[in-house]
């Protein structure tokens, strides 16, 4: 006869997955975060492995605000300290996929000849 899970075990379980899943991510994204310069010779040999770990912040992002917005159980009460957490969990997650984006856009404008200046200025 299989064991049966108990609520605990679950909920272990859970976060043990949650804090894999992000060490995980932090894995893929910091070499875009440590970078010294944003310029396209130290980034590209990271660039798949930023892209991968910036969609699954927005996959987590996703389900946190998922989780905040539209609660499971709608007949027990959801605590007020689960709800500040989670908006302010969600909160920080926006301003990281906003730092990732700001970081792509500079690797992208600093090797884009169109906004390279010119040196032969005629006038």
């Amino acid at each position: 006869m299989p064991k049966v899970k108990t609520p605990a075990r679950v909920t272990r379980t859970r976060i043990a997955i949650f804090i894999t899943v992000w060490v995980f991510t932090a894995w893929l994204l910091m070499p875009l975060i440590t970078l010294d310069k944003v310029e396209l010779r130290s980034s590209l040999e990271y660039f798949y492995r930023a892209s991968i770990g910036v969609v699954i912040m927005i996959i987590l992002f996703g389900k946190t605000v998922t989780d905040l917005l539209f609660s499971q159980d709608l007949s027990r009460k959801t605590s007020t300290l689960y709800v500040v957490v989670l908006t302010v969990y969600s909160i920080v997650m926006a301003g990281g996929i906003i730092f990732m984006a700001v970081r792509i856009l500079g690797i992208y404008l600093n090797t884009s000849s169109a906004f390279q200046p010119s040196t032969d200025i005629q006038y």
